[in-house]
């Protein structure tokens, strides 16, 4: 059997060009010291110019030059071997980045379906508009193309013998089929007979078909041959070079043979906002310039990940984190093509599961990258009966619907009506292709099987199901999901015949087969996971606001928290079925850091005092409006965004909630911003923390949750180091990190702060540090040296929290047993951590935990107990948590 190389623990560190693989390399001891295994880098292959974050992979074959290139990344990565430390690299499959920098793009834009990149992209040859066959959208102009034309913004240039179109600040290239139009009346001006044989081979180039791969290589060697030959020609006759430009100068004078001449390219520029509707390509969600690769066909996946699986085979990486699998055609099949060409590498995929549902047993990967854990921590640490009453504390203030699932729906249909209409229409083509195969379905009409597409997509209450006709698969759970769906939209949409949506149920479950049918399913449930996160995600997120904390990625902010009986059972299901997983709490896409949340959590035990505070901050601030904006809702949100963030500058705060309100597209967008809106939102924004009187009541109310939100923190992250999963810590946030979204989540990381504290901590026994650590509770020294100590211990001792190392969790009983959670990881450690401490205030109450016999110590502060019962007030006396471990009888 292969031995996996698993981590104990990783490192999140996201590299950028000010933030490079040498900046990396100099905290690497210091990461060492703190106890980190492996560094988990964000994806470093060649990216856009000026990512920051790395997603936008051009260039599979090369290191990021930004980073330091291939120089660096070799320094770095000696310096990790020379410390002992691993590498787990996030990876993007699902798409590219547009651009001249990514060749296989350019290849395509210049020879369409004859280029030998064709296959590499999931792009629409064929779609229903007749004068977009055979040609991709370049949605770029910034109005329609025949104003930008007849005001002269675009033009073809010359730069040697390459030929270009300029358009929009951006240079496309020209399709070698359409040079005659140039170079024959450039061969009568320079009377050249070379010049004209060139011209017509090129309009002779055959357009082999896009299967045809030898043709299609053959027609390049020609390509090329015949741009030699230009070239050669230009730089012998001088007069040649001359005549082109005279010839170039023309084209761009002629709007009608401009014109032309553009329609014959392999693309077809146009106004930006056509995208939505019209795009020929699958994107990543709905940025147009990320376009999806067909990653199951063999010779993508070998081209496109060579570099990844030569490291993983030279044991420079020893796994990966692979971006959004929802996105692929198969993921079932990548990750098994990844894991026989990888056996022995730690897999993890970033797979959203919504509440109640677990990532595949039949994915051969270790698990995920850590949202399901993120969230059932987070939803653990809130009061039931508080979430309830703030339902109405909301509803009342901002006269919002407190349905969240309502509003989710709502959302998602809307973003299949503008954002993602383009992925829509795609589905309709082809769906009405089914229908007029089938007599029973023939008669409804394109309008009707859109709006059923749209109903049944919003319906589904997970990310997307993995049903497979070419191999026949679908599992109970993938039937269930799709017969509530379809069941939820014949019962929204009582306008539209219910047999359209049986039948489209029947061929979402294979009950109806045929080759249309299995591609209509196959770019079916690649459609539902940017429906969900476009509408959930980056919308009703953004628009219901019962408690702000609980709107994270793969949640249901509607739900009413989490018992410790529920969070037990879900970490036992993860040690039954993945024990390797990834458990985090922060990560570069979370919406707000753990340390807010677990402040925010606070709020759901105090609802009425944080109710009546709102209703007086607003009463305080009525006057700084401008024509009663901002609006109630936004209002609500943002005084949650200043008790989460607080200390909060204005620029930081000016700048969130631009982004959060343009998300939740109620009174501005990123489309089309509303100035006024925006204005009048900057503004309170700047009056309200410039407001001596405001901030006084907002510090006094900051400080009655701050301690409480503190030990939230302590409890999740100490949970998060000692469940079954292998736990990941985002880059900084070893101290309180009170982070919103990126890009504020990216912000330097000051780590000779860090570094600094850790020094003076190391220095010092186990009990004085903890003394110390509480003492100094401000600077996040507490945060710090649970870390350091769980990560120590984890080190120490990998089999204690292996696959096999029992999740088991304690009795605890009294007055305050539901304060407490506490288990028992194998035979050797226990957890015991504090939740709803604002409402416990420290009253414990005679509660105990039953520890197992023995004789155990506290890893934060060396206090030792036996085996029995255990007042948890004498456990948590020292250090706001416990983390245990069984003494030897040797030790003794």
């Amino acid at each position: 059997m292969t031995m996996l190389r698993t981590p104990g623990s990783t490192y999140r560190v996201q590299l950028h060009k000010d933030f490079t693989f040498d900046d990396a390399a100099k905290i690497a001891p210091y990461l060492q010291d703190l106890g980190v295994t492996h560094i988990y880098c964000s994806p470093y292959l060649q990216a856009s110019p000026g990512s920051m974050h790395g997603y936008d992979v051009v260039d599979h074959q090369r290191v990021n030059d930004e980073l330091g290139g291939r120089a660096a990344h070799g320094r770095f990565c000696r310096t990790l071997g020379d410390l002992g430390l691993g590498q787990i690299l996030d990876i993007v499959p699902n798409h590219m980045s547009l651009g001249r920098e990514n060749r296989y793009w350019w290849d395509v834009l210049e020879n369409g379906t004859s280029s030998r990149y064709a296959s590499f992209f999931d792009i629409d040859w064929q779609p229903q508009e007749e004068r977009l066959r055979d040609k991709v959208l370049v949605p770029v102009l910034a109005d329609q193309y025949g104003r930008v034309l007849q005001a002269g913004g675009i033009k073809v240039v010359r730069s040697g013998t390459t030929f270009l179109v300029e358009a929009a600040s951006q240079s496309l290239p020209v399709s070698p089929r359409s040079l005659p139009v140039i170079l024959s009346r450039a061969a009568g001006y320079a009377k050249s007979d070379t010049l004209n044989f060139l011209a017509a081979s090129f309009g002779r180039l055959p357009e082999p078909e896009l299967w045809d791969r030898w043709k299609i290589l053959d027609r390049h060697r020609d390509k090329d041959v015949l741009m030699g030959l230009l070239q050669r020609l230009c730089a012998e006759e001088p007069g040649v070079c001359e005549a082109i430009d005279r010839s170039v100068n023309e084209l761009n004078a002629n709007l009608d043979g401009l014109d032309d001449f553009l329609n014959q390219q392999n693309y077809r520029l146009a106004y930006w906002k056509t995208a939505d509707q019209q795009l020929g390509y699958r994107r990543f969600f709905d940025v147009n310039t990320l376009i999806g690769l067909r990653i199951e066909r063999e010779h993508v996946f070998e081209e496109t990940h060579a570099l990844i699986l030569d490291w993983l085979e030279r044991r420079v990486l020893d796994g990966v984190r692979v971006d959004h699998p929802d996105g692929l055609r198969d993921p079932l099949e990548y990750f098994k093509r990844l894991r026989a060409a990888a056996p022995d590498a730690w897999i993890v995929g970033e797979k959203i599961l919504e509440p109640g549902e677990f990532l595949r047993e039949s994915w051969p990967i270790e698990g995920t990258s850590g949202y399901d854990f993120l969230n059932v921590a987070n939803a653990v640490l809130m009061r039931h009966e508080g979430l309830l009453e703030l339902n109405t504390i909301y509803g009342d203030f901002t006269g919002e619907s407190t349905d969240f699932k309502l509003i989710a729906h709502d959302k998602k249909i809307n973003v299949t009506q503008e954002a993602l209409g383009s992925d829509v229409n795609r589905l309709t083509t082809i769906f009405v292709e089914i229908c007029e195969d089938n007599r029973n379905e023939r008669d409804y009409t394109r309008a009707e099987m859109r709006r059923a597409l749209r109903e049944v997509s919003a319906c589904f209450q997970v990310y997307r199901t993995y049903v497979v006709p070419e191999r026949g698969e679908i599992t109970e759970e993938d039937r269930s999901h799709i017969t509530q769906a379809t069941e939820c939209a014949k019962k929204n949409r009582q306008d539209i015949d219910g047999g359209l949506f049986d039948f489209l149920r029947d061929v979402l479950t294979m009950d109806v087969k045929g080759k249309r049918e299995s591609e209509f399913l196959l770019r079916f449930q690649q459609f539902t996971s940017p429906v969900m996160a476009k509408g959930v995600e980056d919308t009703a997120f953004y628009c219901y606001n019962r408690l702000t904390g609980l709107n994270e990625v793969g949640s249901d902010p509607g739900e009413d928290g989490l018992t410790v009986e529920e969070f037990h059972a879900y970490n036992a299901k993860m040690q039954a079925t993945h024990p390797l997983t990834m458990t985090t709490l922060s990560t570069h896409d979370t919406k707000r850091s753990d340390d807010v949340r677990a402040r925010l959590a606070v709020l759901s035990e105090m609802p009425g005092k944080f109710g009546a505070a709102v209703q007086r901050w607003s009463r305080m601030n009525n006057s700084l409006k401008t024509n009663q904006m901002p609006d109630r809702n936004t209002e609500y949100f943002y005084y949650q965004t200043l008790i989460g963030a607080w200390p909060l500058t204005v620029e930081r705060a000016q700048a969130y909630m631009a982004k959060a309100t343009r998300e939740a597209k109620q009174q501005t967008s990123w489309v089309a911003n509303n100035k006024d809106f925006e204005e009048a939102l900057n503004k309170f924004i700047e009056s309200t923390i410039s407001s001596p009187a405001f901030v006084e009541k907002l510090e006094q109310f900051v400080e009655r949750v701050k301690a409480a939100g503190r030990a939230n923190s302590l409890a999740q992250t100490l949970l998060k180091y000692t469940v079954p999963g292998v736990p990941d810590l985002y880059q900084g946030s070893e101290l309180w990190d009170l982070s919103l979204v990126d890009p504020d989540n990216r912000r330097p990381v000051d780590y000779t702060e860090r570094l600094n504290l850790l020094k003076e901590l190391r220095t010092l026994s186990v009990p004085e540090a903890a003394r110390l650590a509480v003492q100094r509770m401000d600077e996040g020294m507490p945060k710090l040296w649970t870390i350091h100590r769980a990560l120590l211990l984890r080190k120490e001792h990998r089999e204690w929290f292996s696959g096999d190392a029992a999740y088991v969790p304690l009795i605890v009983e009294g007055k305050s047993a539901q304060h407490a959670i506490a288990y028992l990881r194998g035979e050797s450690v226990v957890t015991v951590v504090p939740r709803l401490s604002y409402t416990l205030n420290g009253a414990w109450q005679k509660t105990t935990v039953q520890l197992p016999e023995g004789r155990w110590k506290n890893r934060l502060t060396d206090a030792v107990l036996q085996g029995g019962t255990v007042a948890i007030e004498t456990l948590l006396k020292d250090f706001p948590v416990a983390l245990l471990t069984r003494e030897v009888e040797s030790d003794v």
